[in-house]
């Protein structure tokens, strides 16, 4: 999908007479249908004119242009593509990345720098990083260019900064990423007139921009065998045990139904630390390696940061979001494997979703549909937030309305919490989640679980755990208020618990950082999120050697009632809103809450509780061992 398109010719004429922002927006309604704000719409005003102006100046008057062209599956719109033939013939393409910035400054943050974007002072991609992503990402999915029929190259124009605001743009520190795509300033025109004259100057670009709007998406062979070897060579991610023999028995089945006529589903359920993330990203690992076009998908923005940024970015074009799936063909992939199907959601729709643009078609029947066999991992008692859906049966009735063979695969053997099932049937059967055998805790297990008289206890313990070198978190129930970063980047201590306080993590949309403090997607990762409580927003999908939770008011138990959720202890507005309409519910999603927060160490748990009476309840459930 595109915004515009069309030759040079036509771009120069429809900018010089000032319709070009118009018909974009135009076709944007179309698509969309809901129109652009003001403030894009200027901006392609302004900064398709620089673009109209370069075009003039070079006499590129022969070339095919398309605005607005959206990445295959993929939410990103590339700014502007110029279309032509180098010296040689050969037929060629130039990404240009199009900035209305006037000035940038310093970033602590690799390959960023940091300007005013939305409101406020943010770290964003360097250009030159931002654009040569774009081009790598074509280069390995998009069929034109993966395949060489067209040649690829890209650039940045900052068309409204002067060399005064172009300092840490230009600095030495990015000329790695400008050696491959190269930035431009204000008065640089004539060089980047010479840069896209070497790449496309023969012209001809009419046939050319045809080849690019009807490329198709397929991901590279050396795309799948780069996502391969990345996980290979990655320790974290090696089968052990029962995750060989659910992987085996997946991998089967996804061959026995490649030929198939109608898509398959495959169930993949298990509990915390049953591994379910590893297969799937082994499964990815072994599809992409026998040339399958196979995709990672997950609900979860903090889990997909963080592969894709252990696995780099050009490995990242294949792990993907639920929603990202709305415009993909029936059958379009091989392989569709769901990770953390649990957070599944009834539709792609979005809070930013115009009423007009609304699907009524559900996400199950997304994921299904795009692949020839998709594959659902999931536990069950994991759901947290009001909108998540996922569970065993929504998969099995999603399987049946479109007409799907299943089949369902349980892991059991425990891999985390010491290696622990009882402790796992424990927590579930305390939290009264799951009738389980597992009524008490023998704190003679290997696995390290006690509960704490304070705070300040639970803090010491995790710090004197990273200390002698193993990963250690402190997380809590969402019972206090989260703030922006203060002006200079800095987190505000919300977590307050008497005397002692301690900032949430970073929000997801926190704007600039102080330097030091991890964002959102990578506080379960970074050593430095020990310095931040975090959320279970932050924790699911994870796991460290040691957890400390503190367990707030926001549920709480009663001999005489069990366990009672109180919304008015919560500041998690969503789910708190919830609480008018479905008081149990609340209190479910609470419980599965601290479930997963009480489940993330691999080697021990410790646990503050702010009510006594609850403390009181766990204590009353553990056992010393016999001398």
């Amino acid at each position: 999908m595109h915004l515009y398109s069309g030759t040079t010719l036509d771009f120069v004429e429809d900018s010089t007479h000032n319709r070009i922002a118009e018909k974009i927006s135009d076709n944007f309604q179309a698509h969309y249908r809901y129109r652009p704000g003001q403030s894009e719409v200027a901006s392609w005003r302004n900064s398709l004119r620089s673009m109209a102006d370069v075009v003039r100046t070079g006499d590129f008057f022969d070339h095919g242009i398309v605005v607005e062209l959206q990445l295959p599956l993929s939410s990103r719109r590339l700014d502007c593509m110029v279309t032509g033939t180098d010296a040689g013939g050969k037929p060629e393409a130039v990404i240009v990345e199009l900035k209305q910035w006037e000035t940038a400054g310093p970033s602590w943050v690799d390959d960023c720098v940091s300007t005013f974007v939305g409101g406020r002072s943010r770290d964003v991609l360097h250009p030159s990083r931002q654009v040569g992503n774009y081009e790598r990402y074509l280069l390995d999915v998009h069929s034109t260019f993966s395949e060489g029929r067209v040649g690829l190259a890209s650039c940045a124009y900052l068309h409204n900064m002067n060399r005064a605001g172009a300092s840490t743009v230009l600095d030495d520190v990015f000329r790695p990423l400008m050696q491959r795509s190269p930035v431009f300033i204000a008065d640089q025109v004539d060089d980047l007139v010479g840069y896209l004259d070497a790449n496309v100057g023969g012209g001809s670009g009419a046939e050319v921009l045809d080849a690019v709007v009807r490329g198709g998406y397929r991901p590279h062979k050396r795309l799948l065998d780069h996502v391969a070897t990345m996980i290979d060579n990655d320790p974290v991610f090696v089968l052990l045990d029962d995750q060989q023999v659910a992987f085996n028995a997946v991998l089967a089945k996804v061959r026995a139904r490649q030929l198939a006529t109608t898509p398959s589903v495959i169930l993949v359920r298990g509990g915390p630390g049953t591994g379910k993330s590893v297969i799937a990203v082994n499964l990815v690992a072994e599809l992409a390696r026998q040339g399958l076009v196979v995709h990672h998908a997950t609900g979860s923005k903090a889990f997909t940061e963080t592969l894709r940024k252990r696995l780099g970015n050009r490995a990242g074009a294949l792990f993907k979001y639920f929603n990202n799936f709305t415009t993909a063909e029936p059958g379009e992939f091989d392989v569709l494997i769901c990770d953390e199907a649990h957070r599944i959601r009834l539709t792609s729709n979005h809070r930013f979703t115009r009423a007009a643009q609304r699907s009524d078609r559900t996400q199950i029947d997304e994921l299904v549909q795009s692949a020839k066999v998709s594959v659902f991992f999931i536990d069950d008692l994991q759901v947290v937030r009001p909108g998540e859906v996922g569970s065993s049966t929504l998969i099995r009735q999603g399987a049946d309305d479109n007409d799907a063979e299943w089949s369902e695969f349980e892991l059991e053997t425990q891999f985390r919490c010491g290696g622990s099932d009882s402790y796992i049937r424990w927590v579930a059967n305390t939290l009264d989640l799951d009738r389980t055998p597992d009524v008490m805790w023998n704190t003679g297990e290997e696995f390290d679980f006690d509960v704490v008289d304070s705070v300040e206890e639970l803090e010491a313990l995790i710090r004197a755990k990273a200390a002698e070198g193993h990963t250690a978190r402190l997380a809590a129930g969402y019972c206090w208020p989260w703030s922006n970063p203060t002006p200079d980047g800095l987190l505000v201590p919300d977590v307050k618990v008497g005397d002692w306080s301690m900032p949430w993590n970073a929000k997801p949309d926190a704007g600039r950082l102080a330097p030091g403090i991890p964002k959102a997607n990578f506080w379960a990762s970074d050593p430095a999120g020990i310095e931040q409580v975090g959320c279970v927003y932050t924790a699911q999908g994870f796991e460290y050697d040691y957890a400390g939770v503190i367990f707030g008011r926001d549920l709480v138990y009663r001999p005489r009632d069990g366990w009672v959720g109180q919304p008015e202890h919560s500041h998690d507005s969503v789910v708190k809103k919830s609480a008018r309409r479905d008081p149990a519910g609340f209190t479910r999603m609470v419980q599965h809450t601290y479930r997963v927060l009480l489940t993330r160490g691999m080697r021990g748990c410790y646990v503050y509780f702010q009510d006594d009476t609850t403390r009181d309840f766990f204590l009353s459930r553990m056992e010393r061992p016999r001398r």
